[in-house]
């Protein structure tokens, strides 16, 4: 804008804000717009009604109710009752898993010597670990469930015969060891 009309306005400022529009001009306005706009707002009013509202409300409770029961019925597939299938499966699995268990720790023990030998080692179990935890997520679907809790137990008996060999292996080979530090010392 050019320096002269700034000032032109700014002089005569009290002269343009004295004029304000009327309270009816909207009403007015409103009345010359097409019917189309008049319907436009009032099904905007009725977008909000009770009963929308009420439908709206119904339909979360719904949804929340179905995500719930899904929520339930997944934590009771994750929990299978292994004594309610077969009591003496059950009373097995607790005495191998506890087995398997202390047979671990002990093989941990050459993983410091021996990490090449500790590792084949691992590789093996963990291949019938691996099994064992199959079996054990298809036990809550399967319709023959205590034929998959005797697998299950068939599979830690396995790990169990094999962590003994596998430990029974390292006690003849330090045993070498130690037979072979003697005749070192003797000579």
């Amino acid at each position: 804008m050019s320096k002269r009309l700034e000032d032109f306005i700014e002089m005569n400022r009290d002269q343009f804000d004295d004029l304000e529009p009327s309270a009816d001009l909207w009403a007015k306005i409103e009345m010359h717009l097409p019917a189309q706009h008049t319907e436009l707002k009032t099904r905007e009013a009725k977008t909000f009604s009770l009963g929308f509202v009420m439908r709206v409300a119904a339909a979360v409770v719904v949804v929340m109710g179905i995500g719930f029961a899904t929520y339930i019925h997944s934590q009771r597939k994750q929990g299978v009752d292994l004594a309610a299938i077969n009591p003496i499966y059950a009373q097995q699995q607790v005495e191998y898993t506890s087995m398997i268990e202390s047979q671990r720790t002990e093989l941990k023990s050459i993983a410091k010597t021996d990490p090449q030998l500790y590792q084949q080692f691992s590789a093996e179990i963990a291949k019938m670990d691996s099994t064992y935890n199959q079996l054990k997520n298809q036990l809550p679907t399967s319709p023959n469930q205590e034929r998959v809790l005797h697998a299950m137990i068939h599979n830690l008996q396995i790990q169990t015969e094999v962590l003994n060999q596998q430990l029974n292996v390292i006690e003849q080979f330090n045993k070498m060891k130690e037979d072979q530090k003697d005749e070192t010392k003797s000579i």
